[in-house]
């Protein structure tokens, strides 16, 4: 049994989630528990550095001193959250951290090779905790024709799958992702993907329109009604026509291209942008699991993420892809808030173990390997 320590900073930028588990095995006989979870607010001049550079506005400097500043940020969670639990650095095993995903280019083009950027170094950690770390998880799957993405359905294939039932697992953080987990545990037959944007497109607009973080309960959303041209717009996304295995992220449909929208329909009501993003994030979603359904029966999706706690965002699913079993990951006697982390623990878990932690299927990898690097400490 090993005690190990998950460390997820998302694409929302809404903190820093530490989780603190038991984890022993491996692969289909991996079981963990979770002990604790903490998120930590990250700096809002953290925050406007990594949006800063995210958006292009910053120079190769800046991106040398942002990887280390959220390797020291990184570290300082933890060694917070080590005091909290009253635990010493000799207590834990190990870390894993998924890092601060900056850019992501899944595809090749004219001018860039397919490739990723996850900021946040494994060795500041290791050594400013005293305890091994294992980070950087996607370049391995993308060195092997992988798109580095999505990473988090090999620990939702572990936890989940079961022999009678197809289960969806589906995030709804930034952006919204799902693993098809077909009944019978063969994970060859896994699909996994980013549907689209989630909450990413929604919170800007409630920040810039409201000056609040997020619709709270989908209140804004449900006062208002669908603006038809700009729903259309969003449909029409070449995004949503690509065939999976497919992956996206703030280059897509992050806060310029929802400025963009924000201000060609500035003079509609704030409640009817918000009601129509929020349309958006349910019928991309709804659309990703009827082209499913024409080769795949679902028995169950699993809701969750920030998304999950959205009535408005839930019942429209519910609705939409009726008579599908809905429910969310606390209906299984998890939480949210710390589901990624947890999905790292494991990710880093096999690591260790030198085992695969990736599926093909989901990524597009033509082989399996082992991701993430390890920085190891002297004890």
């Amino acid at each position: 049994m090993k005690l190990s320590i998950g460390l997820m900073s998302g694409t929302s930028l809404d903190g820093i989630d530490v989780v603190l588990c038991e984890i022993d095995g491996s692969f289909m006989d991996t079981s963990v528990r979770v002990i604790a979870h903490q998120s930590y607010e990250l700096e809002p001049g953290l925050v406007e550095k990594i949006q800063d550079t995210i958006q292009l506005k910053t120079n190769v400097r800046d991106i040398t001193s942002l990887n280390f500043e959220l390797g020291y940020a990184f570290s300082d969670a933890i060694n917070q959250f080590l005091k909290t639990q009253n635990l010493q650095p000799s207590n834990i095993d190990f870390i894993a951290s998924h890092g601060q995903t900056i850019y992501h280019i899944p595809t090749t083009s004219k001018d860039h090779v397919k490739s990723t950027l996850q900021l946040g170094f494994g060795s500041i950690i290791a050594q400013l905790t005293g305890i091994t770390t294992v980070s950087n998880f996607r370049v391995a799957d993308m060195a092997v024709g992988g798109q580095g993405a999505p990473l988090v359905p090999y620990a939702e294939y572990v936890l989940f799958s079961q022999k009678d039932k197809t289960i969806a697992m589906h995030n709804l953080g930034g952006i919204s992702n799902l693993t098809l987990m077909p009944k019978g545990q063969d994970i060859n037959q896994v699909i996994a993907f980013d549907t689209g944007p989630a909450n990413m497109m929604i919170d800007y607009a409630m920040k810039k329109l409201f000056n609040e973080p997020y619709d709270r309960n989908g209140y804004h959303a449900s006062l208002g009604k669908l603006i038809e041209p700009l729903y259309e717009t969003l449909m029409a996304h070449p995004y949503l026509k690509q065939d999976f295995p497919k992956s996206t992220g703030r280059e897509l449909f992050g806060d310029d291209y929802t400025a963009h929208l924000i201000q060609t329909y500035k003079d509609e009501h704030p409640n009817d942008i918000v009601h129509t993003l929020s349309m958006f994030t349910v019928n991309s979603i709804i659309e990703s699991y009827r082209k499913m359904l024409k080769t795949q029966p679902i028995d169950e999706i699993v809701f969750s993420g920030g998304g999950a706690y959205n009535p408005f965002i839930i019942e429209n699913i519910r609705k939409g892809i009726y008579p599908i079993k809905v429910s969310t990951l606390e209906d299984h006697g998890m939480d949210s808030k710390c589901k990624e982390a947890v999905a790292f623990v494991i990710l880093g878990n096999e690591t260790l173990n030198r085992h695969f932690n990736h599926i093909l299927s989901a990524t597009g990898a033509t082989k399996l390997v082992v991701l993430g690097d390890i920085s190891p400490v002297i004890k």
